[in-house]
């Protein structure tokens, strides 16, 4: 399966995580997994149901992730996370920006009637 965290993103959140060893509780099997499940979830767009199997039974993941939401595992991972801002994506140029049809071609200057 797709690893969405990096090896540096994965140490900075790891700690932050619910179901690790020493926490109350049951232990969580592989949360590593478990975040690249609902990375995916994120990117695709797509319902619980179109879970690949290789990130685990799809109710499992939403049983988890619902948890984590309502314990607030989720804003701390993002507050410890934005920090850090990703640009590898960022990108713009002629090809992306463009001007409306109509700003090309206009009149000169500013013509002012008696």
């Amino acid at each position: 399966m797709d690893r969405y965290l990096t090896d540096a993103q994965w140490a900075l959140v790891e700690p932050l995580t619910a179901g690790k060893s020493g926490d109350r509780g049951q232990t969580g099997r592989d949360t590593r997994l478990f975040i690249d499940a609902v990375l995916w979830m994120a990117r695709e767009g797509a319902r619980w149901r179109a879970l690949p199997s290789g990130y685990g039974h799809w109710n499992s993941v939403f049983v988890r992730f619902r948890r984590w939401s309502r314990i607030g595992v989720w804003t701390r991972m993002f507050e410890a996370l934005q920090g850090e801002p990703d640009f590898e994506y960022v990108l713009v140029d002629s090809t992306i920006v463009r001007a409306h049809q109509h700003s090309a071609g206009g009149k000169e200057g500013l013509r002012l009637r008696p």
